[in-house]
């Protein structure tokens, strides 16, 4: 007689074994029709899974996120048994639910075309309307290697072998075609509804080693309504507009090249960007309190091993062995240079909290079809700070940390960040009492803020609990960049240690801290939240004096002299082309501001302003504009 508790605290009690089904049933009839899956003491299950013990069930709709992958997680199913009715002989293999859609990998010698996606979709729609049931079978795994092995899918074959041991091998039929799948899923494939989309193909190697055959993934989304399908798609439609590969191109900020993937070659301008910051976030921090410093980009494996990093990050770290048979890493993080620097003298606890910043350039092996433009490297620029502080003074730098952040973000136009709270792990180092001090200040940071937060349970990192930073954009994407995490760990691998006041050793706290994150990154996140019209502060390239003819080209110079004096960068363009010509060009290139000079302002020492976006023009006093401008090519809180 299984006693059922709700996410409400009301009990149900049944007589025999029951389904979610039925559950959700006896709940409420709208409550049947709504739900999809059903969380079982927090694992997810069919609705026909049958309890037969006392557990905590929550109902599944689509309003869950968990009901929303699952809808993904069926379409991407239909798709697969799409793909196979139209292109027999096709093989399978992984195909899982995303942030905000769906792919499956397919073998097939033929590449799929956009109009096969469209012939793929058609047959997903008549699968849908055929409403077929969707049930679940337990295989023994002799039985479910042999019969993928027999029908020729070798990387089922592989997947059956990767199922732990412990684990059921489970197979979903939707009407007879049939997967290789975890679960859970919907009781029918009618109930995924309508409201999807395929959107692309791109290629993938099979579980991402470029040793492994090259498969095709098709991409795609699926959403409860049709309003949340076209407001998707209109999201997606404008971040191509805003994609910064594109922009980074037009704006002559960057590129990349295979002789070096995953690394930025940066242009006059995109270094200029990148460079302004810098200075920014320097004179931020050091009004803060911190002290900058630089540690060697390679290190001594011994050191890496010491920290623990060798073990965790080893496979991704780049390593070279000398002649003498010593091997390096080039340092995939700041954070055990930084403890050396610390480890140099006696540290006193007067001497804490002691902050030393750094803007360490950093590498880590990424797959190759990983990369994505600045927002996926394999060498990048960390705007690291490690604080190293008594347990009394958590609270204070985590508050202090929480304010700089958020102040950051708010000068460069992020108003809309929300924070996400890891607590301890089960697996993880450290006295517990440190632990709850840690929490404890973390937790009165976030409330502090006032933003919204939200808690991952047990996702702290193995050394101590972390708050991420996550920002919403000008079109709704959310990107997680700033961390402060607490670390009881690696200062006493390290050897790191401070006199107390009462004469006795101790290990300082450390905490990581990083604002943008990766600078290469943020740049790319900064460029499309702007759509390349970059605030006139950041702007890599500020003003562009235009001479009406060759006529002007002096009065032009000597304007462009006297803005770059007064802390505007400017360019004088001086090419052989025609006025609009020359317009055109600089607002492909997102200039903030283009200064016309002819025969009227060069009688009246003035300008003439063309604002980006805007057709306006406006005649202004040059020493006025100089004045007004001056200030406005500052960073706001500098």
């Amino acid at each position: 007689m299984p006693k059922i508790k709700l996410p409400d605290g009301k009990n149900l009690h049944f007589k025999n074994k029951v389904t979610g089904f039925q559950i959700a049933e006896k709940i409420s009839k709208s409550l049947s029709k709504q739900a999809l899956i059903i969380s079982v003491d927090g694992e997810l299950k069919d609705l026909s899974f049958e309890i037969e013990k006392d557990c905590t069930v929550k109902i599944i709709t689509s309003k869950d996120s968990e009901g929303l992958d699952a809808i993904r997680h069926d379409t991407t199913h239909i798709m697969a048994m799409a793909v196979q009715e139209i292109f027999p002989g096709t093989k399978i293999a992984i195909g899982p639910a995303i942030k905000d859609g769906f792919y499956y990998d397919f073998s097939r010698k033929e590449p799929f075309t956009p109009e096969d996606l469209e012939k793929i979709e058609k047959k997903m729609r008549e699968i849908v309307e055929m409403d077929k049931p969707t049930r679940r079978e337990v295989w023994e795994r002799k039985r479910a290697k042999d019969h993928y092995k027999k029908i020729g899918e070798d990387y089922k074959v592989q997947l059956v072998d990767s199922i732990p041991g412990d684990e059921e091998v489970s197979v979903y039929y939707h009407g007879k075609w049939y997967d290789l799948c975890r679960g859970p899923h919907l009781t029918s494939t009618g109930k995924i509804g309508k409201f999807f989309k395929l959107t692309k193909v791109s290629g993938a190697y099979w579980r991402g080693d470029s040793k492994n055959e090259m498969l095709q993934r098709i991409y795609g989304t699926s959403w409860p309504s049709k309003q949340e399908l076209e407001d998707y798609l209109k999201r997606i439609e404008e971040a191509e507009k805003r994609d910064h590969r594109k922009l980074g191109k037009e704006m002559d900020l960057f590129h990349f090249r295979e002789e070096s993937p995953g690394s930025v070659f940066w242009h006059e301008k995109g270094w200029n960007l990148f460079q302004k910051l810098i200075s920014y976030m320097r004179a931020k921090q050091d009004e803060a309190g911190y002290k900058e410093i630089n540690t060697p980009e390679i290190l001594d494996r011994s050191l890496w091993e010491k920290s623990g990093h060798w073990e965790k990050f080893g496979a991704n770290m780049y390593t070279s062995t000398t002649p003498d048979e010593k091997v390096f890493a080039i340092k995939p993080m700041n954070c055990p240079g930084c403890v050396q620097v610390f480890n140099q003298g006696l540290k006193s606890y007067r001497d804490l909290p002691l902050k030393m910043s750094e803007f360490g350039k950093v590498h880590r092996y990424e797959p190759s079809g990983a990369l994505h433009g600045l927002l996926r490297v394999r060498a990048f620029t960390q705007d690291d700070a490690h604080i190293f502080c008594s347990e009394d003074q958590i609270t204070e730098e985590c508050l202090n940390v929480t304010n700089l952040i958020l102040e950051i973000y708010r000068d460069l136009g992020f108003e809309n960040v929300i924070l996400k709270y890891s607590d301890r792990p089960d697996l993880r180092v450290g006295d517990d009492n440190v632990w709850d001090k840690s929490e404890r200040a973390l937790l009165e940071a976030i409330k502090v803020s006032k933003l919204e937060y939200s808690v991952n349970k047990g996702e702290g990192a193995f050394y101590g609990p972390k708050i991420e930073f996550v920002l919403r954009d000008a079109i709704g994407r959310d990107w997680q960049c700033g961390t402060l995490q607490v670390d009881l760990n690696l200062p006493a691998r390290l050897g790191a240690s401070f006199v107390d006041k009462d004469g006795s050793k101790k290990v300082p706290v450390m905490l990581h801290r990083a604002l943008f994150g990766s600078l290469e990154r943020f740049i790319g996140i900064l460029i499309e939240n702007y759509a390349g019209k970059l605030p006139f502060w950041i702007s890599p390239l500020q003003t562009v004096v235009i001479p009406v003819s060759s006529e002007f080209d002096n009065y032009a110079k000597e304007v462009n002299k006297k803005i770059k004096k007064n802390g505007i960068s400017s360019e004088v363009d001086l090419k052989n082309h025609n006025l609009n010509y020359k317009i055109r060009e600089h607002s492909l290139s997102k200039i903030p501001i283009l200064l016309i000079c002819g025969k009227k302002e060069v009688d009246s020492n003035t300008v003439t302003i063309r604002r980006l976006s805007s057709e306006k023009q406006e005649n202004m006093d040059l020493n006025l504009f100089l004045k007004k401008h001056s200030a406005l090519s500052k960073a706001p809180s500098n």
